[in-house]
């Protein structure tokens, strides 16, 4: 039991840096997003998935050279697709808003992310006929209620401040949500494709709470790939952007701006690096639920960080207590899963 409420609270903390990253990047001031976003990513898909990785594996390069070339392309193409879908969450802000935008994705990607694997797996069948994964899914339902209530307090506050979507389209937007949240479970999918990695770094005598980040070099880089060549190929042909015009200001400007990318970059990785540490807890037979613990946790995190930045200053009572039982459910959703789980 205590390994279970341990993996909870893990992917409570990664939930946590997950909410909080934008924070410090949107303190850049004077750079557009594309050179911002870049060097938040380099940080955060390429330079600590790496750094970790050699601090872990004392034969770096003999290491990933054992490993089987298909887990490789599967682990680095769901990374591209969970690219494609990060990309893709900018489009359906700017269609639907912020509010409806992000609780209709995350909808999405916490179902599909998390039923899909066990699935394919044939695991999904023995769960329904168990009283613990019964309970667990049940949990996984109480999750989405509250992910729509929260949503609905968000929809709310833009009404009360008076905020629209860029070009609202209720049809086009929602189906961008719908496919930002398909192709966002590529995250999902490329953790579970690449077990084999896990496994070949619990066999070199790695600690099982570290074992699943030398994944995170083809996962991430996969990642890196789409989400880099959207922002420099914009940053190429988009007449208003210019990578050198961001460059060009002052030194202390440049270094105010990257040390701001680069947290936020860090924190981005930090999501995944205690969502490890929650996996490695939680009972490999009900590893499904890592991904709705992950996702609902971001739900609730952004909703405290967005009061605790005053985000919902002026809106009412009504709006923020809304908010408030919608985190209240999902709260509720991880005791359930968890009760589930211990059951």
């Amino acid at each position: 039991m205590s390994s279970i409420v341990s993996g909870i609270g893990w992917h409570m903390v990664g939930a946590a840096s997950a909410a909080s990253f934008y924070a410090p990047i949107s303190k850049v001031k004077r750079w557009s997003w594309e050179t911002t976003w870049a060097v938040a990513g380099l940080f955060s898909w390429i330079l600590f998935p790496i750094g970790v990785s050699m601090l872990l594996l004392s034969d770096f390069w003999g290491f990933y050279r054992s490993l089987d070339g298909s887990v490789i392309l599967q682990a680095v193409l769901f990374g591209c697709m969970w690219g494609v879908g990060n990309i893709n969450y900018g489009l359906t802000m700017r269609y639907l808003g912020m509010s409806l935008g992000i609780g209709v994705a995350i909808g999405v990607t916490l179902v599909i992310g998390t039923l899909i694997p066990p699935l394919l797996h044939g695991q999904l069948l023995h769960m329904l006929h168990s009283s613990g994964g019964t309970t667990s899914i049940a949990g996984i339902a109480v999750a989405l209620i509250g992910i729509a209530i929260v949503t609905f307090a968000g929809h709310q506050k833009e009404k009360a401040l008076g905020k629209k979507a860029e070009e609202f389209d209720l049809k086009k937007g929602l189906l961008l949500a719908v496919m930002c949240g398909i192709f966002s479970s590529g995250m999902s999918f490329a953790i579970d494709a690449s077990k084999p990695i896990e496994a070949a770094a619990l066999a070199k005598g790695i600690n099982p709470l570290y074992a699943a980040l030398p994944s995170y070099v083809f996962i991430m880089g996969g990642g890196a790939v789409v989400n880099l060549s959207y922002c420099f190929l914009r940053l190429a042909f988009k007449k208003e952007l210019s990578l050198k015009a961001d460059l060009r200001l002052p030194i202390r400007h440049l270094a105010a701006n990257g040390a701001m990318a680069a947290t936020g970059g860090i924190m981005w990785y930090f999501q995944f690096f205690f969502y490890a540490w929650g996996a490695a807890s939680i009972p490999q037979n009900l590893s499904f639920v890592n991904w709705m613990l992950h996702m609902s946790g971001y739900v609730l995190f952004g909703g405290l960080v967005g009061l605790a930045l005053q985000e919902w200053r002026g809106v009412g009572r009504r709006p923020v207590a809304i908010l408030c039982l919608g985190m209240a459910v999902i709260i509720a959703a991880a005791n359930l899963v968890g009760i589930g789980m211990a059951s």
